[in-house]
């Protein structure tokens, strides 16, 4: 049985084309050159903060945010940046009795932004607000206790089986992996994404695993 849905945030529930198109703006460089950096960095194992970095050694991203936010071109998110899914299959869970929780490696900002959008979930939590970020334990067992049902009857999904699938399952939890994203793809492949539970194509598929475990 499944008692509690968590799910990641960026390719999971939300788009980040937006998020680095703004980050370009900013830095004042074409879209693609810092879209294929933040694939670089990544594919080596690196923050994709490093991306940033790149184009302007030493910079201090959180520095960077604060002064994005204060000249008014800070993080934003809109109805647009979710996936056609995301809120049918939300509350479809919901319906099914299911506690809904969103957790991600997101700042304070996006937490405030994203129960803006009034999304069919119980609760909302980013590891800017718990001080905690994904893979490190800590982060989840504040999902568990987010979760409110036994590990074991909570699944966590999410699409980078490192920071998500690995560290869910050495947590107790359930996990699902939903191929989306670049890194879904990149890592589809790896023993951490072959640790899930589930392996998934879309948010819909999860109505009917979380019925048949019912």
């Amino acid at each position: 049985m499944i008692d509690s849905v968590v799910f990641d945030v960026g390719s999971t529930l939300t788009r980040e084309d937006r998020y680095w198109a703004d980050w370009a703006d900013w830095l004042g460089v074409p879209r693609h050159t810092l879209s294929a950096l933040v694939g670089a960095v990544v594919s080596q194992g690196r923050d994709d903060g490093d991306a940033l970095r790149l184009l302007r050694p030493g910079l201090d991203v959180a520095a960077e945010a604060r002064a994005r936010e204060a000249a008014g071109r800070g993080q934003r998110l809109a109805e647009s940046d979710l996936y056609p899914d995301v809120r049918p299959a939300l509350a479809a869970l919901r319906g099914l009795g299911v506690r809904v929780a969103v957790a991600g490696n997101q700042s304070v900002r996006a937490g405030e932004l994203l129960r803006a959008l009034a999304l069919p979930v119980d609760e909302v939590a980013t590891s800017g607000e718990w001080g905690v970020a994904k893979p490190d334990p800590g982060f989840f067992a504040r999902v568990a206790g987010l979760a409110r049902a036994p590990a074991h009857r909570t699944l966590y999904v999410g699409d980078y089986p490192a920071l998500d699938i690995r560290p869910a399952k050495a947590a107790g939890l359930l996990a699902a992996h939903l191929r989306r994203g670049p890194w879904a793809h990149l890592w589809h492949d790896t023993p951490d994404a072959a640790a899930a539970d589930w392996r998934i194509g879309s948010l819909t598929e999860l109505v009917g695993i979380v019925r048949a475990a019912a």
